[in-house]
């Protein structure tokens, strides 16, 4: 026995380690190695840290055959190291002759800076579809002051701040996993949700990765299996989220119950998220809520799309004054608000005698009786003289935004042959254009310059440059010979343009003389010269701004010309020239 008990000790150390050798070999052997991996001293990773990648150097695969397009690696032929880069955007940069280091010199700050001055100018079309095709070009960010997630951050809150819909589904399906991406669908599922489409809303769960631990679109994805009666799908998702902790007493009465697994729901409204308040309005008879300036302004749109607040009957002021200021924020229909004011009673008396009586009356009743005196109004200019009086009262109480749409809308019905002279202009500047891009047809006059044949450079995609060369000649000699003629900023702009895209120019037709007067701001020239293409095209952002371009001023247009050639982004600068230049019918 003495024997025995040493031997198996022994063996069973020796047992113990083998097995722990086996295993410690078969980690090393398992143990991912990368055999293209190379060497990377410190310096060179410091170098890569700081440098941009030159483009030249590097081939982004966009295909979407393999793989999302989020997904872009960078296929490096030289001085490159083995990790992969991601980069998140929608538009390649040669969609706009942009770049991958188009930020690569830019201070991060100046860019966030930039983007706060934009966020409180009203972008015209033009102005915004610039800005949208710069930021969401795929692209580095910048060196200094702002990091990649950052700068990811910055292009997500703009688009939730503007409600930017469709290009949020756009870069949902074309990026993969980032940060944020929850911030993003979460967004995007209270948007249907709010707009009492569930259907759509559901649709939507696909773009929820399963690595996206999210307990908000977790149970949003089990109702939405609930909704599409897959019962038994929706109780497997359930239980994983109760056993995780993840769930809550009141999702799980309301599942439940609409699991059919509880023959009835308690009685409990949540209004702590829309879709807590979205299955508290499903499950509760007679549902009943009172919606405060408080209330999540998602909950107030689901409310009015779901037809929830009554305005019959509705005679509280201070109710009638909160569901203003809702309607004010885009959170109330507007429409409901002037139900509210046909629905107000008043005495014969009142309504014949109502531009004096209104002063004597409270806010919304004083807007009530003058807006039940225009429907009654047949004399125009008088039906005139009520309308921007109510403008003034609903600009008194800050409610703008409830009238413009109306009275735009009422300006429009009427017969311009009937408006008094001293109406018309004010009725054109309260009339709301409707956004068109539609151009007309160009009218070439090759009596002048820059509205002559050789605009076909930046109208036409691929133009032909010898025949250019040739209208170019020809159409010079006939301006050459009216000893009356006169170059203008635009026939100098359009001189340079063609200079710049290797049109001969005639030896004669000096454009730095013709130039000299005309002025180049020095902040920009200096973006220019240090190749920070991304934030010269949000300065161009900020300076048309609100305006149509076609509008721009010629000195304005001529340096922004002038710039874009020097930067060689031409795509952009025939986009402003095909707007600004040809006469069109």
């Amino acid at each position: 026995m003495l024997l025995i008990k040493p031997l198996n000790f022994v063996s069973k150390f020796l047992i113990y380690f083998l097995c722990s050798l086996f295993l410690y070999v078969s980690a090393i052997a398992n143990d991912p190695v990368d055999i293209w991996k190379k060497n990377i001293n410190e310096k060179d990773k410091n170098e890569i840290n700081t440098k941009p990648i030159p483009e030249n150097k590097s081939k982004i695969d966009y295909s979407k055959k393999q793989k999302n397009l989020a997904e872009i690696k960078i296929d490096e032929t030289e001085n490159t190291t083995d990790s992969e880069i991601e980069l998140f955007g929608l538009y390649d940069p040669a969609k706009s002759d942009l770049s991958l280091n188009m930020w690569a010199n830019t201070d991060g700050n100046l860019v966030k800076d930039a983007f706060k001055r934009i966020e409180k100018i009203e972008l015209s079309n033009f102005s915004e579809k610039i800005f949208v095709d710069t930021i969401f070009t795929y692209s580095y960010a910048p060196n200094k002051n702002l990091s990649e997630e950052d700068f990811l951050k910055l292009k997500i809150n703009w688009l939730i701040k503007n409600n930017k819909i469709e290009l949020i589904e756009q870069f949902l399906s074309a990026n993969l996993n980032f940060s944020n991406k929850s911030k993003l669908i979460k967004y995007l599922v209270d948007y249907h949700i709010s707009s009492a489409n569930l259907k759509l809303g559901c649709e939507k769960v696909s773009l929820i990765s399963k690595e996206i631990k999210d307990n908000y679109l977790d149970k949003f994805r089990i109702y939405c299996l609930v909704l599409n009666k897959k019962n038994e799908e929706a109780q497997i998702n359930f239980d994983l989220l109760r056993e995780e902790g993840r769930s809550d007493n009141f999702f799980n009465n309301k599942i439940l119950f609409l699991l059919k697994i509880k023959d009835e729901s308690d009685k409990k409204i949540s209004d702590k998220n829309l879709l807590y308040f979205y299955l508290s309005s499903i499950t509760v008879e007679d549902f009943k809520y009172e919606p405060t300036q408080k209330t999540d302004k998602n909950i107030w749109k689901y409310m009015t799309a779901s037809n929830l607040i009554s305005t019959k009957e509705l005679d509280d002021p201070e109710v009638i004054k909160k569901y203003e200021i809702a309607a004010n924020q885009g959170t109330f229909d507007k429409n409901k608000i002037f139900e509210i004011y046909f629905s107000k009673q008043f005495n014969i008396n009142q309504l014949v005698n109502a531009k004096s009586t209104y002063q004597s009356l409270s806010g919304y009743e004083a807007r009530a009786l003058i807006y039940q005196k225009i429907l009654l109004s047949e004399d125009i200019e008088n039906k005139l003289n009520l309308l921007f009086l109510l403008k003034d009262l609903f600009k008194k109480d800050k409610l703008d935004n409830i009238y413009s749409e109306y009275l735009s809308d009422t300006l429009k019905d009427l017969d311009p042959s009937d408006i008094p002279q001293d109406f018309k202009k004010i009725v054109e500047r309260n009339i709301i254009l409707e956004k068109s891009e539609k151009l007309g047809k160009i009218k070439f006059d090759d009596k002048v310059l820059h509205r002559s044949k050789l605009v076909k450079i930046f109208t036409e995609k691929n133009p032909n440059k010898e025949k250019i060369n040739k209208d170019f000649v020809s159409i010079y000699k006939k301006i050459s010979r009216n000893k009356k003629y006169f170059f203008s900023i635009k026939d100098i702009i359009i001189l340079e343009t063609l200079s710049s895209d290797g049109i001969k120019i005639p030896k004669d037709l000096n454009t730095g003389n013709l130039s000299e007067s005309l002025t180049i701001p020095g902040n920009l020239k200096s973006l220019v010269d240090n190749d920070e293409f991304g934030m010269l095209m949000l300065k161009l952002v900020e300076i048309v701004g609100s305006d149509d371009v076609k509008n721009l001023d010629p000195e304005t247009l001529y340096f922004i010309v002038n710039l874009l050639n020097k930067a060689k982004i031409k795509k952009v600068r025939n986009q402003i020239l095909n707007l600004t230049l040809p006469l069109r019918v």
